[in-house]
């Protein structure tokens, strides 16, 4: 949610500054059918008359209590036990409403009758149901918050007393008799027995009702210590009083609280339950960890790599199918580029690193969909599921909509005002300005009134398996804009398909019946769990359900996604399975119990003593890799190259790091170089199979720190018979145009590992090289060097390309390019290279891969070498391409190719149809190169960064788009008139994924399908190898890039991949568990030996594997 910062100096008594938005959008997905899957059903059929209304008015607008939109809730449970599911809705200002299910989608509202009284508001939040008492009977505990004085907004709690003789259920109010009156500004709240003692606690999300301006980092770090009134609340349940232990429990409670979602789980798989909490603003989200002694640790920056910038509803559920719960947490990315360019401002990177310094997360606005990776870490791969970008969402919800097994991802969405629109925010502020900054209450609704509206649709989509989710909103019938807030799922008539109830602001509450079971064969089954006294929903009770090679894991946890609590009976879909082959039911005491060949299509009700006891074979699988040693290097703090060449599309310094192999002293045992970063030297680890991180090597190379050691080769240079080692510099924009940083520098081995730098090995050359290839070029008998070139400094994307030095057999070189590859001048930005014999001629080709460059073949033709890529592919496969690798993986006589490029979790889409395109030219003609790029968003090119990005480096564009409207609504191809595009150069990439390339019998390179899990992250480095020993050559995968620019995150979704192959040229992905490795940083390097297989994390360590 962004801010408005000079709000504070114009508005003293405003609270917060909230998730902001703008126009309509079109309905997603795809064209609708004459059936879909949800029909909404008309409040005067249900008899669901609830409207949650919000008047703006002088004394409540958005700009008086930002939180104004914020809710309300719904809950949903079986209140008088009939058989059928009840409704509870809150509202923002005004009262709730408690209607009793009659069958049939018949509802009759019964608020007073059941005597609910107390909920007039302002200011209700969220609503749950929790048999609190161990009664057997659900009863409502009401949320409430607001700028209120503390006696107005005191949480509320209904006992329920059973049934009147019309079946009508009664409660009172005993919340002050529970302990758990709280008066604090709350959001929602989860019950769930933390300590395993059998009954339930409470966790209370709260939320601060007025803003935190930007604090520096000794500041934000006194506050943190602090206990403030809206801080987040933990309860314990002592014999049925609730006794507040925040405090002890290690659960933070400051001011920086904005709590709008939470979930309780077992998240790292230990038995106990684990807390989520999704935080508003820049406030970090929290993951605490049950260390299993009545108290929490937070350890969201050691199992996240990144979170959602304004955190709102979330929910945790095992949406892959592999038995391990994974995270979603929503933020308000528009999908639809006229909303982002409307809505987005520019990336800050001063505030981003000062929230870094304060301990804040790496934080950034979209969707989050962290995959359990095993180990107890997860993986963000939202944007790669398809699931990042549903604008100013709320409620998220995973739940199996069709029955087939797989757990389907509904979305409520919508927010009154727009208010992060941008225009609106520049006519705010020259209104602001006008009045001299002295606003009465009549100017303040003015302002409320002029902003935008806009309705959203709801979000739906079906889970197609492999992480991949498809937007079914417009063909299941939700297409329909609202604005939306808490929602629940149910069976609200029984049929054995999940319906949606759904809570809309100034429109009434819907209700979209779900016809799964009339249209589809799909069987399901509802499971009813009946715990002990006090946890009588048995919350906290897992389930592994087995039909066939289905496996689904689900865990009892009413409280999901926002302000509202789902019902309690779960439920599964089958697919066409009509029946369970086993159940195992894991209670929250521990106890294992397993049902066996149950029935599909029935309400199976499961009590503590059912189902025989199981007993768990312990025995657990080896790793195929054992880590036993690491060894620390150097950090380097990461060059911000968006501060040079702002246009950049990922940062290019520090992204490697040199290493190589070599027995430097001589001794038949194999050694290894590692480079230094910029400030860090490099050192030799003498033989690396038996290693001894005392005897590292680091004289000479830490004469040369200042260089960054982008690559590094060992080979005989001077003919003496010992290998001798060449390192390269890269880097870019820390360094001057014609640095001597970037100066290959020769080291001559001098014997007994003494090395001497060789001065004048290499003369008047200064580019930042990213690959280098020893080869005899000219058949000499001494090795020559081919040096790859990255990019000129300050004119991205233009490069040199590659040379060709020739070594004149004493180690000196000279630039010999136009004799022996003239075609190679001007190539690209050259990434790595290979020489590989792919015609089985007896003579390797050179293929060399890049950024924004076709993979590109050259063939040597009387010592002159030509390119030939035309030979090998029918159209240019165009890439971000970062390394490449040769080996015959299928076992047919020739080599395969693996390419790695940026991969498919990206905000970015390229394709021959719908390319990414990278159109260059100094504009602006101010001597830095433009690269200004477009992609495609639902089948139209628009340019890539905001208006503010784009306009501050390319002046004389703010005259052409004087507000954002205009700038939102324009296409890439209408950025630039003709005569303004005369000079410039367009480059089309068609392809971003890791690529298998197979040479098919016509002699050209066709593509090969890779698991899923390649396509994580950018891939950087590859190695292969038979891992396993089965004869079949297998693939290690590494890669991440952990820095960039704040609109595309981090890419940090790997963890070094092992493809098992088959021997025909098929893969099997293993998890981190199986294969033994799990590291989150950055990967630059795989090599071995033998007996061990290292990693080289960039800049932070190498790690040693047994094989």
């Amino acid at each position: 949610m962004n801010r408005f910062s000079f709000l504070s100096l114009v508005l003293p008594f405003a609270a917060l500054f909230s998730c902001q938005n703008s126009e309509p959008k079109k309905p997603l997905s795809s064209e609708n059918t004459a059936d879909p899957l949800f029909k909404k059903v008309s409040p005067e059929s249900t008899g669901i008359d609830f409207i949650n209304k919000i008047d703006e008015t002088l004394n409540l607008n958005v700009l008086m209590y930002e939180y104004l939109y914020n809710g309300g809730g719904v809950a949903v449970g079986d209140l008088n036990q009939d058989g059928l599911d009840d409704l509870y809705f809150s509202a923002n200002v005004s009262g709730a409403k408690l209607y009793l299910n009659q069958g049939n989608l018949k509802f009759k509202e019964i608020t007073e009758q059941a005597n609910i009284l107390g909920t007039s508001g302002p200011w209700n939040t969220g609503v749950v149901f929790v048999d609190i008492n161990g009664d057997g009977l659900l009863d409502i505990y009401q949320c409430k918050s607001g700028a209120l004085p503390h006696e107005k907004r005191k949480n509320l709690l209904f006992i329920n007393k059973g049934t009147d003789e019309n079946g009508v259920p009664r409660f009172e109010e005993m919340a002050a008799d529970y302990g758990i009156d709280s008066s604090a500004p709350s959001t929602s709240a989860s019950f769930f027995d933390f300590d395993r003692d059998g009954d339930l606690d409470l966790f209370l999300l709260n939320h601060n009702t007025r803003s935190i301006q930007n604090q520096d980092v000794a500041l934000t770090k006194k506050l943190l210590k602090e206990k403030h009134e809206a801080g987040a609340q933990l309860f314990e349940n002592k014999n049925g009083k609730f006794i507040e232990i925040t405090s002890k429990a290690g659960i933070s409670s400051s001011s920086f609280s904005y709590g709008l979602g939470v979930s309780t789980s077992d998240i790292n798989m230990d038995g106990w339950p684990d807390i989520y909490i999704g935080n508003d603003y820049a406030m970090p989200d929290y993951l605490y960890i049950n260390q299993k002694n009545g108290t929490f640790l937070d350890e969201i920056n050691i199992r996240l790599g990144q979170t959602s910038h304004f955190s709102m509803g979330n929910d945790i559920a095992d949406i892959n199918n592999d038995g391990l719960p994974d995270i979603f947490t929503l933020d308000m990315l528009p999908e639809d580029n006229y909303r982002q360019k409307l809505l987005l401002s520019p990336d800050n990177y001063e505030i981003f690193q000062l929230n870094l310094e304060k301990g804040w997360h790496h934080q950034y606005m979209r969707n989050m969909l962290h995959v359990n990776d095993g180990s107890g870490n997860f993986m963000e791969v939202a944007q790669l599921a398809g699931v990042s970008s549903t604008d100013w969402s709320w409620s998220s919800l995973f739940a199996d909509f069709d029955n087939d097994g797989w757990k389907d991802l509904f979305v409520s969405n919508g927010y009154l005002r727009d208010y992060n629109n941008q225009d609106f925010l520049m006519y705010m502020e020259n209104y602001v300005q006008t009045s001299g900054g002295k606003l009465k209450r009549e100017d303040l609704l003015s302002l409320v009134k002029s902003m935008p509206a806009s309705d959203l649709s709801n979000y739906i989509f079906k889970n197609n398996s492999s992480l991949q989710f498809e937007n079914k909103t417009q063909e299941w019938g939700l297409s329909q804009p609202f604005n939306s807030n808490g929602a629940v799922y149910a069976d609200l008539d029984n049929d054995g398909d999940l319906d949606l109830i759904i809570n809309n602001i100034n429109a009434p509450a819907t209700i979209f019946q779900n016809q799964s079971v009339v249209q589809n064969t799909n069987n399901y089954i509802k499971i009813k769990l009946i715990g002990e006294k006090g946890n009588s929903s048995g919350i906290g009770t897992k389930l592994q359900v087995y039909t066939g090679d289905l496996v689904q894991y689900l865990e009892q946890n009413p409280y999901r996604g926002f302000q509202s609590s789902v019902s309690p009976i779960l439920h599964l879909g089958l697919g066409s399975h009509d029946f369970i082959d086993s159940l195992l039911i894991t209670w929250p005491d521990g106890n294992k119990k397993i049902l066996r060949a149950t029935p599909a299509n029935q309400t199976l009700t499961i009590a503590l003593s059912d189902g025989e006891i199981y007993e768990e074979n312990q025995i657990e699988e080896a790793s195929l890799l054992n880590s036993f040693l690491s060894i620390n290097l150097p950090d380097c703090t990461p060059t911000n190259d968006f501060k040079r060449q702002p246009l950049l599309l990922h940062p290019i310094s520090n992204q490697q790091q040199a290493w190589t192999i070599g027995d430097f002293d001589g001794n038949g045992k194999q050694d290894l170089f590692i480079g230094g970063g910029a400030q860090s030297s490099g050192f030799i680890l003498p033989n690396f199979s038996e290693p001894k991180p005392s005897e590292l090597i680091k004289l000479p190379f830490e004469n040369e720190k200042s260089a960054e050691d982008s690559y590094s080769v060992s080979f005989d240079a001077n003919g003496d018979g010992k290998l001798d080692l060449l390192i390269a510099g890269g880097g870019l924009h820390q360094f001057q145009k014609g640095a001597q940083e970037w100066k290959p520098r020769l080291y001559i081995n001098r014997g007994n590992s003494r090395f001497k730098l060789e001065q004048t090995a290499f003369s008047d050359f200064s580019f930042p090289v990213s690959k280098v290839l020893v080869y005899d070029f000219n058949a000499d008998g001494a090795k020559d060097i081919l040096l790859g070139i990255r990019v000129l400094p300050d004119q991205y994307p233009l490069s040199p390309g590659a040379q060709i030095w020739i070594n004149d057999g004493t180690g000196k070189f000279s630039e010999q390019t136009s004799k022996f590859a003239p075609e190679l001048i001007n190539l690209g930005m050259i990434t790595d290279g290979l020489f590989q014999d792919l015609d089985q001629s007896g003579q390797a080709e050179l293929i060399l891969v890049g950024e924004a460059m076709p993979i590109s073949i050259f063939k040597q033709n009387n010592g002159v070498y030509e390119n030939v890529t035309k030979s090998y592919f029918e159209t240019p496969i165009v890439g971000l391409w970062n390394h490449i690798e040769a080996a015959d993986w299928d076992q047919d006589g020739k080599p395969e190719l693996i390419v790695g490029n940026l991969g498919k979790n990206t905000r970015l889409k390229a394709s021959q149809e719908e390319p990414l395109e990278l159109l260059y030219k100094d504009f602006d003609e101010n001597g830095f190169m433009d690269a200004v790029f477009g992609y495609y968003i639902q089948g139209k090119k628009y340019p890539l960064l905001s208006r503010g990005e784009l306009l501050n480096q390319i002046p004389f564009l703010k005259k052409r788009y004087l507000d954002f409207k205009s700038y939102a609504l324009a296409e890439f191809d209408e950025l630039f008139l003709l005569s303004e595009k005369e000079g410039a150069t367009s480059i089309q990439i068609n392809e971003l994924e890791t690529s298998y390339l197979k040479i098919n019998s016509l002699g050209k390179f066709e593509k090969k399908p890779l698991p899923q899990e390649v396509q994580f992250t950018p891939s950087f480095t590859s190695h292969a190898i038979d891992i396993n020993n089965d004869g079949n050559l297998d693939l290690i995968l590494g890669g991440n890039m952990n820095f960039g620019r704040i609109s595309s995150g981090k890419y940090d979704a790997g963890r070094g991949l092992v493809l098992l192959g088959d021997g025909s040229g098929k893969f099997k992905a293993l998890s981190t568990t199986e294969s033994g490795i799990a590291i989150q940083g950055d990967i630059r390097g795989i090599f071995s030996t033998d007996k061990l297989l290292l990693v080289l994390e960039k800049f932070k360590a190498l790690h040693f594997y047994k094989r």
